[in-house]
């Protein structure tokens, strides 16, 4: 039954320009979320539909133009964000993800999450030594891992920054690469630099890392060494291997933070070699100091259709 007589919801000018977005975008994406139908007229939205939908969508727009109240500056790329959430997790409050946090003001504003397993994410870095992130492609893993290592080093929390990937040949050849090693495996590590770039300007990514203050390498650099200090980010952890992983782990030095990032559905080991990321969540989990967090396609942030090839995939891997 069509819940037609829903009452409206007023909204002041400014909160309409923002969650009504651009041509009313965020309203036609509101109704393909929840299958509702949503009407402004003057300062009053009214939305119909089927009694749950509706009245889920009346919650969301509720709940936005509450977190607006307070002051907090919603973009319309955060009410695309809300939409998202809600309609994965009607039960989500958009109050709670906005305004309770246990983040510093610096790391949000570098690395605000868009989803609340993003959030669990960011606050299992800011509470735990070491965090293992894993999930599929676009979930923000990277992005937001190497945001986090800008914002403690911006803070003086930690020294420098040390970013590295395990270099495997995923249906390429190294050897036939040009150049020397390094200039071989800067393709593996140019995701690291894209997200640097991104958060903190070329010019000052390029100075800081002249400087020794941010460094990019393959892991097998990372050999030997102990580092106090400094924020650590492992990408592509699939890839690596027990032993490697093991390294990579016991290199923890005082005072510093671990990331560890990594997909399991696109392990490019050579057949028969076990995934060091794997390994590790099996035989890590319960470790104090020490967080797993766990993203699906329903986190990812990147075009609506990468979550459904990520969905496809693996309804193909199960067939």
């Amino acid at each position: 039954m069509d819940n037609d007589d829903a009452p409206g919801l007023a909204l002041q000018a400014d909160q309409q320009r923002i969650i009504f977005g651009t041509r009313d975008g965020n309203l036609r994406s509101m109704e393909k979320a929840f299958g509702v139908k949503v009407q402004a007229r003057g300062d009053r939205l009214s939305i119909s539909g089927e009694p749950g939908p509706a009245a889920v969508a009346t919650r969301l727009l509720g709940e936005l133009a509450a977190v607006m109240e307070t002051g907090y500056p919603l973009t319309e790329r955060d009410i695309q964000d809300a939409i998202r959430i809600v309609s994965k997790d009607p039960g989500a409050s958009l109050t709670e993800f906005y305004l309770k946090t246990t983040v510093e003001p610096m790391l949000l504003k570098l690395v605000q999450p868009r989803s609340l397993r993003q959030k669990q994410f960011l606050e299992s870095i800011a509470g735990n030594d070491m965090v293992f992130s894993v999930g599929p492609a676009g979930t923000g893993k990277t992005y937001l891992s190497v945001g986090m290592a800008c914002a403690y080093f911006l803070e003086h929390r930690v020294r420098r920054i040390v970013l590295t990937r395990p270099a495997v040949e995923a249906g390429e050849r190294l050897g036939f690469l040009p150049g020397d090693i390094l200039q071989k495996v800067d393709p593996y590590l140019r995701p690291l630099y894209d997200a640097l770039y991104d958060i903190m300007g070329y010019e000052r990514v390029l100075k800081l890392i002249e400087k020794g203050f941010i460094e990019i390498a393959p892991l097998a650099f990372m050999r030997g060494r102990t580092l106090n200090e400094a924020f650590i980010i492992l990408d592509e952890g699939q890839n690596t291997t027990p032993e490697q992983m093991k390294m990579f782990l016991t290199r923890m030095g005082f005072a510093s933070k671990v990331v560890i990032t990594g997909d399991i559905t696109q392990i490019d080991l050579p057949a028969g070699k076990e995934s060091g990321l794997k390994h590790a969540r099996r035989i890590l989990r319960g470790v104090p100091g020490m967080a797993f967090i766990e993203f699906d396609e329903r986190d990812v942030v990147r075009h609506n259709l990468v979550a459904e090839i990520i969905a496809a995939y693996e309804r193909g891997d199960r067939a």
